[in-house]
């Protein structure tokens, strides 16, 4: 990690509410902002403000989700999600996070983020998807 990866640092991703950002289980009329989609974009903010403070080599893992889904968001209304660092606590990284729509706000929380060695991880995953294959015999 680099040094200038410090709390306060912030950033803002706008975006518009396309349908594959929505839910399609109560109808046309009700096509909104689907929470998972919304944890995933939160995730993309944070990795991406949190990868221009990192050293090659390294990424980062989501581990914590905390977020209140205030509002519904209709297919066609702008998004900003507003993300800011939080504390840093070694490679642990917390954000703050909050976003609304055109009309009002629409989530508040916060996310959490591991920093990783990429190679590392991969070495760890390979080796737990070995054993995995050895365990189903």
């Amino acid at each position: 990690m680099k040094a200038t990866l410090q709390a306060g640092l912030d950033t803002e991703t706008s975006f518009v509410v396309d349908r594959e950002r929505t839910i399609n289980f109560m109808g046309e009329a009700a096509r909104v902002y689907a929470t998972p989609v919304l944890v995933r974009d939160i995730e993309v903010a944070c990795r991406n403000l949190l990868l221009a403070h990192l050293d090659p080599g390294e990424d980062s893992v989501g581990t914590r989700v905390e977020i209140d889904h205030l509002a519904a968001t209709l297919v066609g209304m702008p998004v900003t999600l507003a993300v800011r660092v939080a504390e840093v606590n070694g490679r642990v990284v917390t954000f703050e996070v909050s976003g609304r729509d055109a009309v009002e706000p629409i989530v508040r929380g916060r996310h959490a983020r591991f920093v990783v060695d990429v190679a590392k991880t991969g070495e760890r995953l390979a080796a737990k998807a070995a054993k995995a294959r050895a365990a189903q015999g």
